[in-house]
């Protein structure tokens, strides 16, 4: 119950839902009830929140607070050696995400973007690191069908030349906190190449801290264009912002409902 309160309230806290709400809350006291200066000032707050996070400069801005936590690992060449921090770990964990279900398409066209950059940074990581192991999570979709979202990344891992053999999935976890707790009965105490997206990184980190987890943070799918925001950008408005400023707050959300609750 709490998983599903948890996802109704922090659905309608993002930007178009919430600055939807409002506009249509505000114009039905406008023309249907006495109270048209509440009205009103709900009609311009949605707006003015819609508008402001769609911009290009402030969803970048915000998306920035987050990447940059943690650097990107670096281009693992042949015959150069792992960084220590990689060469020590014995997994290599991609956290889940979104997918689709099209019976005849391939593993990889039914992941979602993020998803699949995701999995292809693990990817990259375990085929440098031949003592690690590939840990891939998430549930089935129940919306959807089809096979569990562990299994999908589990199948572009393998057609991306990764043996089955060296892949865990977890396939009962359904947000980050059920994941890490997993992830710590798997390797207990030992070193774990940690994969999300760069923006959903330091929660993350936040809590396998919390589960006692020897993490390096390994981010992958960098949601922010450039490593600084440009001025050019505060005076563009465009989908990209308005992603971007979603992503941002529905992690700065997810990292206050954790502590809350004292996970983090």
């Amino acid at each position: 119950m709490l998983f599903w309160l948890k996802k109704v309230i922090g659905y309608w806290l993002m930007p178009l839902p919430f600055s939807l709400a409002l506009i249509i809350v505000g114009t039905v006291m406008m023309r249907f009830t006495r109270r048209r200066g509440l009205g009103r000032g709900l009609v311009v707050t949605g707006s003015v929140w819609l508008i402001a996070c769609s911009n290009a400069g402030v969803g970048t801005w915000l998306i920035q607070g987050l990447e940059a936590r943690f650097p990107s690992q670096p281009a693992l060449l042949e015959n150069t050696p792992l960084p220590a921090s990689l060469a020590r770990c014995e997994f290599v964990a991609v956290l889940g995400g979104g997918h689709t279900y099209v019976p005849d398409w391939p593993a990889n066209h039914q992941l979602s973007s993020s998803m699949l950059a995701r999995i292809a940074e693990g990817v990259r990581l375990v085929r440098r690191m031949p003592q690690a192991r590939l840990i891939v999570s998430g549930p089935v979709n129940q919306r959807v069908g089809g096979p569990s979202h562990a299994r999908l990344l589990a199948d572009v891992a393998v057609s991306f030349g990764v043996p089955r053999e060296r892949i865990i999935e977890i396939d009962t976890a359904r947000d980050t906190e059920e994941e890490t707790a997993a992830i710590r009965l798997i390797a207990a105490d030992a070193p774990v190449a940690l994969v999300t997206s760069a923006w959903h990184q330091p929660r993350a980190m936040e809590l396998c801290r919390r589960q006692q987890i020897d993490a390096v943070a390994c981010p992958a799918d960098f949601a922010a264009p450039t490593d600084r925001v440009i001025m050019w950008d505060f005076f563009r408005w465009n989908l990209g912002g308005l992603e971007r400023s979603t992503k941002a707050i529905y992690e700065r959300i997810g990292a206050t409902w954790s502590r809350l609750r004292g996970k983090t």
